[in-house]
């Protein structure tokens, strides 16, 4: 038609040394203006798709056609009428914003004339106008997309493709995404958002849902969402032990997925029978709530994982020992001149889940390393299980798992090679050190990527290893710094059935995550705010601070707790 701007007509792309195609026999339009969802599993070809429309990949077969070229055979037009930021934006970390723009304006030809117009109007556009001399690298993970959207829009593209952009994202730079990309929209340009974040998805004004290379679902958000209409329940009046009631209630037969909402449970059936293992409960009360959009992508794909764990299953139990596990006291840390993390205080207990939330640049990933005896505090104390790491490391560490916030593993070696590298790391030795690897290739699913590098793993089994190699020595406790960043709802689901199962065995959590939904999970949050702690509670708690909402969610409490913050 004549106002699509993408017009794909059986499009299949088939990679060397695979056995299935990234992409089968895909026809669609994509008409000019609007917001386009890009969703589906790790490994769907989301990726690969987006790649092929930026004429960056060709097709094994079919044609596209974008803004009427050819993308094979017009491929130098392509990039005078795209914008893409792709998923691992390439910033050259050494140069300062002012830099990089130049950079890409140079490898985009922008004229010499026009460049000092067009870099006014993004830096304005992104806000980034009074950080041009500071360097990418110092740059918090919300500032460093907005740069990467703004080298997208050196030219004014009529399509604009966005490979997860809000990656690693807090919410409140999550929302100055969505509304500098609704002004390109209003704009005239049309916008294909490829993301993990359902709740984004369910903004967009129509949505592709791709699993195992193929279009699973393609249409407006509302009438997928309205295929659960009936079968979703919440479980409410729970007074403790809601890990092991959803757990006993994914075991139900009628149950197709379920997650924890603070102090309950919701889930998705397979019919409208409000009957499950769990009515009979008289204390507990069941009803039906509201569907949303990410029950029905649950439910499209057949369900979640359940709700078992063999990791869990695996790992020894911790159910005795002292309360009172990871402690901080006073905990600052400078570099120089910048405070990074001043002040912190708090306490986690045995078996406990306790989430650490906040801006990008808040100080997370900061209190993590001083607790994990990675960065020497500046001031203040913290002991894991009783022993300060900066007495006594070795000991500490052989008692704590870490899965860092940037990805840790080596790019270079196979799946097998990094948990042979790790397991050596943690002292594993002889029959047990290959019992252990032998038992995350099959817990992980492994298998099939066994002599993979992990540079051409999909994210989801590269977040995978970094969990295993965490926790192949039993650690007592487990920190977590963005465990599930960019990783799909059901891999995040798995993610989750691991450490509620660990928890259950005594294993003591500490998260941080930008999925607010996911800290829901948590027992306990601490909020990080300009490097300070300002508040900790229980999801429930933080909620209930936002009293001029009658059904806020978390990602409202924090919203609410940054601009409490700012104004005071």
């Amino acid at each position: 038609m004549k106002n699509d701007i993408v017009v794909i007509n059986n499009l299949s792309k088939k990679f060397p040394r695979t056995t299935t195609p990234a992409l089968h026999d895909i026809t669609l339009t994509i008409p000019e203006k609007g917001i386009i969802g890009l969703v589906g599993p790790d490994g769907s070809g989301k990726t690969t798709f987006i790649r092929i429309l930026a004429s960056l990949l060709l097709p094994t077969t079919g044609t596209v056609v974008v803004a009427s070229h050819d993308t094979v055979r017009e491929a130098s037009l392509i990039s005078t009428c795209i914008g893409y930021m792709p998923q691992r934006f390439g910033l050259y970390e050494d140069l300062t914003v002012m830099q990089n723009l130049t950079l890409y304006a140079d490898l985009q030809g922008i004229d010499k004339h026009e460049i000092h117009h067009v870099f006014e109007r993004l830096l304005a556009f992104t806000g980034l106008s009074p950080f041009t001399g500071r360097k990418a690298r110092a740059l918090s993970g919300g500032m460093k997309q907005k740069l990467g959207l703004a080298c997208a829009l050196l030219r004014k593209p009529q399509l604009l493709l966005l490979d997860e952009p809000s990656v690693g994202v807090d919410p409140v730079s999550r929302r100055e995404l969505w509304k500098m990309v609704k002004e390109l929209v209003d704009q005239g340009t049309t916008v294909l958002w490829s993301t993990s974040y359902l709740d984004e998805a369910e903004a967009c004004d129509r949505v592709i849902l791709l699993e195992e290379g193929s279009v699973l679902y393609d249409g407006l958000p509302q009438n997928l969402t309205q295929r659960v209409e009936g079968r979703v329940i919440k479980i409410s009046g729970i007074t403790q032990g809601k890990r092991q009631i959803m757990a006993k209630a994914l075991q139900d037969e009628n149950v197709l997925d379920g997650v924890i909402q603070g102090a309950d449970v919701r889930l998705v059936l397979k019919n409208p029978s409000i009957d499950t293992s769990l009515s009979s409960d008289r204390s507990l009360t069941v009803e039906h709530t509201k569907p949303r959009f990410e029950d029905a992508f649950m439910d499209l794909l057949g369900g979640g994982p359940g709700g078992g764990s063999a990791l869990a299953e695996a790992m020894p139990s911790y159910v005795d020992g002292q309360q009172t596990v990871v402690d901080a006291k006073g905990l600052t840390k400078k570099f120089g001149t910048f405070t990074a993390v001043h002040n912190v205080s708090f306490t986690v207990e045995r078996g406990e889940i306790f989430g650490l939330l906040g801006p990008n640049g808040a100080g997370k990933s900061t209190t993590f390393k001083m607790m994990c005896g990675l960065l020497k505090p500046t001031q203040g104390k913290a002991h894991v299980n009783g022993i300060d790491l900066q007495v006594a490391p070795s000991e500490g560490r052989s008692m704590l798992g870490y899965m860092s916030q940037k990805f840790s593993l080596y790019s270079i070696l196979s799946v097998r090679q990094n948990l042979e590298f790790f397991s050596g790391i943690y002292n594993l030795q002889g029959t047990k050190r290959q019992e252990k690897i032998e038992s995350m290739l099959e817990i992980f699913g492994f298998k099939k990527y066994i002599h993979e590098t992990v540079a051409d793993l999909p994210l989801g089994f590269k977040q995978r290893l970094a969990l295993s190699c965490a926790v192949m020595h039993d650690p007592k406790v487990l920190f977590l710094d963005e465990p599930t960043s960019g990783v799909d709802p059901k891999t995040r689901r798995e993610f989750w059935n691991h450490i509620n199962g660990m928890v259950e065995k005594g294993v003591t959590i500490v998260v941080t995550t930008h999925f607010m939904d996911e800290a829901e999970y948590c027992d306990r949050i601490g909020f990080i705010y300009n490097s300070k702690l300002i508040k900790i509670g229980t999801p429930d708690e933080l909620k209930a601070l936002c009293t001029t909402l009658p059904s806020p969610t978390l990602e409202d409490a924090f919203i609410h707790l940054i601009e409490e913050q700012s104004h005071a």
